[in-house]
């Protein structure tokens, strides 16, 4: 069987029309000899009857103060997925090509019991193989699978997280050694940038894998970045297309196939907040300790770090703003002892809420209590300069930062990696660094 797996987002299934045009696509894969097996996410957007968001909601808004237990939220979230696949396979039917649409754990799919961002642990694609033999094209619920609990009968929905359809989508790619996994959207491809942002920015004809993870991770929603990773490790021949158009869009490679310095791109981060905590009120030899406290506990609440600064003295990173409610409530009056020797307590800006003060006042027969405030910078968004290798050039980071400084664009923090400059800014000029970078590395003629 020479299978070709094609993903289809929300934006490709929101509509009857949008489904016909990705149904011809589907069949027009078929009619080239190869057996095309879909992956689809749940149908829409946030706000739409039947996207993931509105289902999480309809648990969310009984009551805001009871969280939904993580079990019974996967098992609505995946009511989406499942919906979609089975509207999508009757749309292949009445075209003329019989399909059956499977759950995630008919496909094969396995992870571990991670409620709500689940990983997977093997696919045996059982059911998708008995499908084809059948003359079905296989229609596979994206974004979930299924834990099976040692000694339990049965076994317990998982969702994938965030993307996780593309992740269903490279998974059954390496599985089924498929010709190429394709990732349908409603753009041409990988962009040098926001199109939203750089009106006419040109579609990237070939990235490598460790490009585009690294694009997903900071920000650009064109493939998961597991999504990425999967095809990486098994080689598996990726793209990144349009449903909406015949471009032959974004042909992803290995990092051996496509050599050179360049700049790939362009790309930003969502809202953020950019909290730090100076130690100099923290003993010198306390401060490792400190540090790895407060890291240790946002870990435990699986909060989101960007832009992490660890220096001795202060440490710092910026959180998305709807986690930042979150980090308040964990740090605002939070003991940190330290042995028998001293005895910190965080609080939120430079003097102590009510709860804070409160809390110290408990402390008093214990000893001193030191507090440490916790700075806080709003309204700031992250912007990223993405290069295969090309970080490693030297001048790069002058250069950003002269481009910036003549543009009167504040830079609050930074930081790098084998692929990526990246800089924390205000929100407010997120447009003008975007294009400021991109016109400066010459991103409108790329290729």
């Amino acid at each position: 069987m020479k299978a070709v797996v094609m993903k289809f987002g929300g934006t490709s299934v929101q509509t009857r029309e949008a489904r016909h045009t990705a149904a011809l696509k589907v069949i027009s894969c078929r009619e080239q000899g190869f057996w095309p097996v879909v992956v689809v996410s749940a149908i829409g957007r946030k706000g739409e009857p039947y996207a993931t968001d509105t289902l999480i909601s309809l648990l969310r808004d009984i009551d805001a103060t009871v969280s939904p237990d993580p079990r019974e939220l996967d098992l609505l979230m995946a009511c989406g997925e499942i919906l979609s696949s089975v509207v999508f396979a009757h749309t292949l039917k009445t075209l003329g090509h019989n399909a059956i649409s499977l759950r995630g754990g008919q496909a094969g799919i396995r992870t571990d019991g991670v409620y709500g961002n689940a990983r997977i642990l093997a696919i045996n694609p059982l059911g998708i193989r008995e499908a084809v033999n059948r003359g079905l094209i296989p229609v596979v619920c994206g974004f979930q699978g299924v834990w099976v609990q040692g000694g339990l009968p049965g076994a317990e929905l998982t969702t994938l997280g965030r993307g996780g359809s593309d992740t269903t989508a490279s998974g059954l790619g390496a599985a089924l050694n498929a010709e190429r996994v394709e990732i349908f959207t409603d753009v041409d491809g990988v962009k040098t940038a926001d199109p939203r942002i750089v009106a006419g920015a040109p579609t990237l004809r070939k990235v490598t894998y460790d490009e585009v993870a690294e694009v997903a991770h900071l920000g650009a929603k064109v493939v998961h970045p597991r999504a990425a990773e999967i095809a990486m490790r098994f080689n598996c021949p990726l793209w990144v297309k349009n449903t909406f158009s015949d471009d032959e869009g974004t042909e992803i490679v290995p990092k051996d196939d496509f050599p050179g310095r360049r700049v790939t791109g362009v790309t930003h981060s969502g809202k953020l907040v950019f909290v730090q905590f100076p130690l100099d009120v923290v003993l010198q030899n306390h401060r490792v300790g400190f540090a790895a406290k407060v890291y240790e506990i946002l870990a435990r609440h699986a909060i989101n770090l960007y832009m992490i600064n660890l220096s001795p003295d202060s440490i710092g990173f910026a959180v998305e703003r709807d986690q930042y409610s979150t980090v308040v409530d964990i740090f605002d009056g939070l003991v940190v002892p330290m042995g028998l020797e001293a005895i910190y307590m965080t609080q939120v800006g430079a003097e102590p809420s009510e709860g804070a003060g409160s809390q110290i006042d408990l402390l008093e027969p214990l000893g001193t209590v030191t507090s440490v405030p916790m700075k806080v910078t709003e309204g700031c968004t992250m912007v990223s300069v993405v290069g295969h290798d090309y970080m490693q050039q030297p001048g790069v980071f002058l250069d950003v930062m002269e481009r910036f400084e003549q543009a009167q664009v504040p830079v609050l923090q930074t930081s790098d990696s084998d692929y990526s400059l990246s800089c924390l800014v205000p929100e407010s000029e997120l447009v003008k660094a975007v294009k400021i970078l991109h016109e400066g590395f010459g991103l409108a003629q790329a290729v």
